[in-house]
């Protein structure tokens, strides 16, 4: 027997108010103080955790309409990427003032995790100030970096570390060394041993004494969905043995003292702090022995693994962390001090890459609901009454099981809800079976499934009345959830949910002081039927459904219903990048908010999501020969009398006008 509750009973009775809404979507807990809810029952931003600073979405999403720029849109928050930046070095500074820690901290960024342009370039921009730096992991990555530093204050940057990761050719690391001899602060680390050699090599070739960085091979492994990144079966990295060779290599080239970094990457959205630990402290002893053989190390990169908590739970769950940012550094900095001051070796410089913990938050999508499919809840007697009669004027009987479902749901109690629902089911299949074998006429079978759907809903009501549900029926709620219809594209805007599962706190943006009467999941507007999210954030528990609003019709003479808004939260970490052109729907519209000291929010900049012609040229195609064959075909069809020549030229527009319009449902 599971216990269940509602949003009736979750909450004391009364007038349904913002917070029993920020309650049920567990916005305190995943919003981290970013994100909460005002008194109009709309979700608000606040970029610096500051009260009197708020910004409310849904007045954004009105304000942007009114610009002609529709849902689905991107909205990034360009004071809080800052505040989190600032989070992140003040966690470090205050556990190093606490610690005594000498060595210093430097957070540096993936670019992977988010490549888009202007969010890189903002983390750029504070990475002066904050003594950050930047990482690539590929050849544009690369060459994306060193213009990224050029534009955030020239040669050396205020040392500006940045970091080389990736498998690396020749090119490549030329390229390196070339940069190094400009002024860059740049380590590239060696992940298999022929890099070393070609580092040596063009080090030579230029006469530069580059900053050498090698990846090691932990025993330790991570925790999670990319535990397999660490650990010796890792795709990256040296073993023990051979990065002793290595040493070896560079002591026969008189450059051990430019092997000045060691590194590990222990996984991503790392959610034990446990494993952390482990991972650093075996990593730092490797880091004291090579001082101890000579190598002159300064740097210890301890990779990702800095965590987002998406659903709030604050636990040992995939999605979710059991540590906060300021325990993430004490941590760390205690772990490095102790191994390092038991060994006498002088503290280094930490460095982390992480990318995800850096920018998660920055990023909400918005999708407006274009319809909903769902299960009526209560059946049409009447109807159900007449379709008896005439089935029987017809000269035919009304089925059996028919009148068994009829029954069930006209005496169903409190205290036969479990006979209700095994006489429920086996009608039902009954009736199926009937209608396979020809026994069974389309009405009848109609009322078959309406008398079903209807017990399933009163069995759910009168279970919720008392708090329980029996096993037996526990798929039920899921089953009996309503689909709504969302304007947007999983595939492009949110991929890791398709493809990993990963878990993102969803909540309407607006409507938030009235009580969520349904239940549902949501689908996108995709043709793929894996193009839905059926599991939602609820601390642990795998949650199938979605609180969600009834749908209000537009007024009487108006097409279609009043605009419902959901926001996707936390997507700013990798989404962005890994989006596809599924269905050929392609990047949403993207808009930069940013906040003054009045508390006053402002458009800085709205970057126009994909055109239909654009996402055409992505995949090929000549637009300009499809619009001529398009325009050959309208003109026959003229000419055979087939089409107007007012209908010819009203498709022929909405056809231009389609190739340079949204890939995404335009009002």
């Amino acid at each position: 027997m599971a216990t269940i509750s509602s949003s009736k009973n979750a909450f004391i009775q009364g007038r349904w108010t913002s917070e029993d809404s920020s309650r049920l979507y567990g916005i305190p807990d995943w919003g981290k103080g970013y994100v909460g809810v005002n008194n109009d029952g709309h979700i608000t931003v606040l970029p610096t955790k500051d009260p009197a600073k708020q910004i409310d979405i849904f007045e954004v999403v009105e304000g942007l309409k009114q610009r002609g720029v529709h849902t689905p849109v991107l909205l990034r928050f360009n004071d809080l990427l800052e505040h989190r930046l600032r989070e992140i070095r003040n966690a470090f500074d205050s556990s190093m003032a606490e610690h005594a820690y000498t060595g210093g901290y430097s957070c540096v960024y993936p670019i992977k995790v988010n490549q888009q342009r202007h969010v890189c370039e903002q983390i750029a921009s504070l990475a002066v100030d904050l003594r950050f730096g930047l990482e690539a992991g590929s050849k544009p990555e690369l060459l994306a970096v060193l213009g990224l530093s050029a534009t955030a204050g020239g040669p050396g940057v205020n040392g500006m570390p940045i970091i080389c990761n990736g498998f690396k050719d020749s090119e490549f690391i030329e390229t390196v060394i070339l940069a190094t001899k400009l002024g860059r602060n740049i380590i590239p680390v060696v992940e298999k041993f022929d890099e070393l050699e070609l580092i040596v090599k063009h080090a030579k070739t230029y006469n530069v004494r580059p900053k050498i960085g090698v990846r090691i091979k932990l025993s330790s492994r991570g925790a999670g969905r990319w535990e397999s990144s660490a650990g010796v079966r890792s795709k990256f990295g040296l073993f023990v043995s051979e990065v002793l060779r290595a040493v070896d290599y560079l002591k026969k080239h008189d450059m051990l003292d430019c092997l000045n970094l060691v590194h590990c990457h222990v996984g991503s959205q790392l959610y034990d702090i446990r494993v952390l630990k482990n991972a650093i402290n075996e990593l730092t002893h490797i880091y004291c022995e090579l001082h101890r053989l000579g190598a002159g190390v300064t740097m210890l990169d301890i990779g990702g693994g800095m965590g987002v908590d998406y659903d709030g739970s604050q636990s040992a769950w995939s999605s979710s962390i059991n540590y906060s940012v300021q325990e993430y550094a004490a941590d760390v900095v205690y772990r490095i001090k102790s191994v390092c001051d038991d060994a006498k070796v002088p503290h280094p410089l930490i460095i982390s890459e992480s990318g995800r913990a850096m920018v998660a938050y920055g990023s909400v999508l918005v999708v407006d609901v274009v319809g909903a499919s769902k299960f009526e809840q209560n059946p049409d007697m009447p109807a159900i009454d007449r379709a008896m009669t005439d089935e029987k004027a017809r000269g035919g009987e009304v089925p059996q099981p028919v009148l068994d479902l009829l029954d069930a749901y006209q005496n169903m109690t409190d205290r036969n809800l479990l006979e209700s629902y095994h006489d429920a089911t086996q009608a039902r299949d009954e009736a199926m079976s009937l209608f396979s074998l020809g026994y069974m006429s389309l009405p009848m079978r109609a009322i078959a499934e309406q008398l079903f759907w209807a017990i399933g809903h009163k069995l759910l009501e009168k279970a919720t009345k008392r708090g329980e549900l029996p096993d037996e029926f526990e798929s039920l709620p899921e089953l009996l959830s309503d689909i709504y219809f969302c304007n947007f594209s999983l595939f492009q805007s949110m991929p890791d949910s398709w493809a990993i599962d990963q878990l993102f706190p969803i909540a309407p943006i607006h409507r938030l002081t009235e009580e969520p009467t349904r239940k549902g999941i949501l689908a996108d507007i995709t043709c793929d039927s894996d193009g839905k999210i059926d599991h939602f954030v609820d601390k642990r528990i795998d949650k199938k459904t979605l609180e969600l609003h009834e749908l209000s019709d537009r007024p009487e003479g108006e097409v279609g219903i009043e605009p419902y808004y959901l926001g996707v939260f936390l997507l700013g970490a990798y989404q962005e990048i890994l989006g596809d052109l599924h269905n050929l729907l392609g990047d949403t519209h993207a808009v930069h908010i940013s906040i003054n000291d009045a508390g006053q929010w402002s458009i800085e900049e709205v970057i126009e999501g994909d055109t239909v012609e654009e996402v055409l040229s992505y995949v090929q195609y000549d637009v300009d020969d499809i619009k001529r064959a398009m325009r050959l075909d309208i003109e026959a069809a003229c000419r055979q009398g087939r089409l107007t020549l007012g209908e010819g030229k009203s498709l022929l527009k909405y056809y231009d006008d389609g190739l340079e319009g949204y890939t995404y449902l335009e009002e």
